[in-house]
């Protein structure tokens, strides 16, 4: 299976959604863990979440295999992303709940992770850097919009319930000021939704490594809460009730970039 779909748009925007693909090979799901095989760590259905995305003309760039494979929002040397806090590896050996994804003695070593960031993570990243781009060269920017989405609670991670809507900048680094404010804005006006900006998740590789501002890349993270769009228990259901409620305030953040992007930037297509 290639290790993801690529969906061209027409829009200076590329969307991202690293987290969200499935695929297990068959050799590796014979060495994991009944329950890792399950991948309860997806971005599930974040795809289906964001169905109005072509409308808006974005590029959609798609992961197809599981983060448990290699996990494309990690830097490929392996560098910690928090200092000081729970993280999980390039290539997984623990699952958000810190239980063991693979069998005793069947965790990939060196060289497979090796192998895993030529198969995988270098294919996925090579298109991602190619659209940014060829967006930069016909717009003179680019904007990146990384889609996520995790459980409401999860105490490796953070302490209590997470807000609804995480947004992320890498503390600013990765995308102006004024957009920022602008996006949080656009999220704070979701009533009944709770959003912070520079939280708990700031951004993970893709978001600080491309958000190059001054060169003309803007790049901003999204962690949603999946308790607004889904069941969180298994079988980890999409619920249309849910997403119909968060759904038009996805749209509208994705609008704000769009537009600030028009405004700031003089864009048009």
């Amino acid at each position: 299976m290639e290790p993801f779909r690529f969906q061209p748009g027409p829009a200076p925007l590329l969307i991202s959604m690293p987290h969200v693909g499935t695929h297990l090979p068959d050799a590796l799901a014979r060495r994991m863990t009944d329950a890792a095989q399950a991948v309860p760590d997806t971005d599930w259905h974040v795809d289906r979440l964001y169905d109005f995305a072509a409308s808006l003309g974005a590029n959609l760039l798609v992961a197809t295999h599981s983060r448990y494979v290699i996990d494309l929002n990690r830097p490929p040397d392996g560098t910690v992303l928090y200092p000081g806090a729970s993280n999980t590896e390039l290539c997984p050996t623990t699952s958000f709940d810190d239980e063991p994804l693979w069998r005793p003695d069947e965790a990939p070593g060196t060289d497979e992770v090796k192998q895993r960031v030529e198969q995988v993570w270098r294919p996925y990243h090579a298109r991602l850097a190619q659209t940014l781009s060829g967006i930069k060269s016909r717009f003179g920017t680019a904007l990146l919009f990384d889609a996520h989405s995790i459980r409401s609670e999860v105490s490796r991670f953070f302490a209590g319930r997470l807000p609804d809507i995480n947004l992320g900048t890498a503390d600013g680094k990765s995308a102006p000021s004024e957009l920022a404010a602008r996006l949080i804005e656009a999220a704070g006006e979701a009533d009944g939704y709770s959003s912070v900006l520079n939280g708990r998740f700031k951004g993970g590789y893709i978001t600080r490594h491309y958000g190059k501002p001054a060169d003309g890349v803007a790049a901003v993270q999204l962690e949603l809460s999946q308790i607004t769009y889904m069941d969180e228990d298994p079988p980890f259901g999409f619920r249309e009730d849910r997403a119909k409620g968060i759904r038009p305030h996805l749209r509208r953040i994705l609008e704000t970039m769009l537009d600030w992007g028009r405004e700031a930037k003089g864009l048009s297509w």
